[in-house]
């Protein structure tokens, strides 16, 4: 069955073997209010231009998977009311209902597959849950590494995560975790987590080159290249680490549990940071798609 919807320009790219960059959709419908959701979605898919690649933001709308947007389509996504955030268990359903959702970074790596797209570029991914080992509360976005053969360019996992176990899963399951540039797995808002990286690499060419021999040895799943936000704008460890902490602690004291954990966790990090914490996420998501579209091009050229 055919449910993909390819923007025109993303089309063109594809067919011509031109580097494409997958974006995720959540963070317009669930990242910040409109017109600024807009804007931002707006000014990353125009850095991937920048870096001479053609962005392709996901979401499903009308019963299609939406391989890229036309201005009116993302003007539109950023205006609708009760959109579902969809992931692998939920994403058949919304396409058969005809719902609107937006892409988690487990529904994006889906689409981007489906599409033929090898890289996406992304803030950060989810992982292990704080207290996980009674909650057993873990992202999506793990197993699907794991399964789904896509390049994926995250400033690491979420600081609000159990860093040292999202690691650990990740070798488990023999994802690949390669620093870009550094010895550290940065931790979203900043760029070190006191943790060392399994792999490190510095350049989009070795990149890109891992992953052709991932296809080659026949190996599942994708890697994650975690890029460290850029040093003026990140918020340091020792600062938000506190931050961090306080948040968590009132999440628990107002029992806000599963799904609704990280949207207030991020909400509550925001109001303490007087919205520092927005300004470093949409630079890093900034810094993300140029690496992301370096890597696809170096994909395309098969350097």
């Amino acid at each position: 069955m055919d449910v993909l919807t390819f923007a025109p320009d993303v089309a063109r790219a594809l067919k011509d073997g031109a580097p494409v960059v997958a974006l995720e959709s959540t963070i317009i419908t669930h990242g910040m209010p409109f017109p600024q959701n807009v804007e931002t979605a707006r000014a990353v898919e125009a850095e991937v231009r920048a870096q001479g690649a053609v962005p392709a933001t996901m979401a499903v709308m009308g019963g299609r998977i939406h391989v890229g947007l036309t201005e009116g389509e993302l003007d539109a996504l950023g205006q609708a009311k009760d959109v579902a955030k969809i992931s692998r268990a939920d994403i058949a359903a919304c396409i058969a209902s005809g719902r609107t959702g937006a892409t988690t970074v487990a529904a994006t790596m889906i689409c981007a597959r489906l599409a033929g797209i090898p890289v996406f570029a992304t803030g950060g991914i989810g992982g292990v849950h704080r207290g996980a080992e009674t909650s057993f509360d873990i992202s999506a976005d793990l197993p699907e590494l794991a399964q789904t053969a896509v390049t994926v360019v995250a400033a690491g996992a979420k600081a609000i995560l159990d860093l040292p176990k999202t690691l650990e899963w990740l070798e488990t399951a023999g994802v690949p975790v390669i620093a870009y540039g550094q010895d550290q797995f940065p931790a979203f808002w900043s760029r070190e987590s006191g943790l060392k990286a399994p792999l490190r690499m510095d350049s989009a060419d070795q990149i890109a080159a891992a992953a052709r021999m991932r296809a080659a040895l026949g190996l599942p799943g994708g890697q994650l290249v975690a890029n460290p936000i850029p040093v003026e704008a990140e918020i340091s460890r020792a600062e938000i680490m506190p931050v961090v902490e306080a948040a968590l602690a009132e999440a628990a004291a107002q029992g806000i549990a599963a799904k609704a954990v990280t949207p207030f966790l991020l909400q509550r990090i925001f109001e303490l940071t007087e919205g520092r914490s927005l300004e470093a996420n949409i630079a890093l998501v900034m810094n993300n798609a140029r690496l992301g579209a370096a890597i696809a091009g170096a994909m395309a050229r098969g350097a």
